[in-house]
């Protein structure tokens, strides 16, 4: 088939409380070597209304510290695949990140986020280890059946609670 594209390295510290698991990076964040680079979709921007921080205004690497400082963390639940495109529906050959390594590097690791369906076909696997999990509506573009306003409400009652 295509060629097999790799994700990226987890945001993650000590620090971790949350987790937020996507599926994997679009074609745009692939690019960028970024998470949720595509301008359209709404991650930093609800993201940033949660911790209260203007996370789309900044740049990259602050984006990133701020987001660490509130306790959060950001992976996806695949580390390569083979995709045409950036939708999930799309995703051939996926092979897992290992999520068990999470509770060595994040001991304060309690709740993971699923960041839309696909991410969320893990769930299972993520309470087996012990943690307690949330699937949110997706933030991408392609996600449009629910507002803005829907989506931040969901979002925020999972990261804040």
């Amino acid at each position: 088939m295509g060629t097999t594209l790799q994700g990226l390295a987890p945001v993650i510290d000590t620090r971790a409380r949350v987790l937020i698991l996507g599926s994997f990076p679009s074609t745009a964040s692939l690019a960028a070597q970024q998470y949720y680079a595509h301008p359209q979709n709404q991650f930093w921007r609800i993201l940033g209304a949660v911790i209260d921080q203007p996370l789309k205004e900044m740049d990259y690497a602050d984006r990133i510290v701020a987001v660490q400082a509130a306790g959060i963390a950001i992976w996806d639940v695949f580390a390569s695949c083979e995709r045409a495109g950036s939708l999930d529906t799309a995703i051939r050959d996926a092979v897992p990140n290992p999520l068990a390594e999470l509770q060595e590097s994040a001991p304060a690791l309690r709740r993971i986020c699923f960041n839309g369906r696909m991410a969320a076909r893990r769930i299972r696997e993520v309470e087996a280890m012990g943690f307690e999990a949330l699937v949110l509506p997706s933030t991408s573009p392609a996600h449009a059946g629910m507002t803005f306003e829907e989506k931040l409400a969901r979002w925020r009652a999972a990261l804040q609670a």
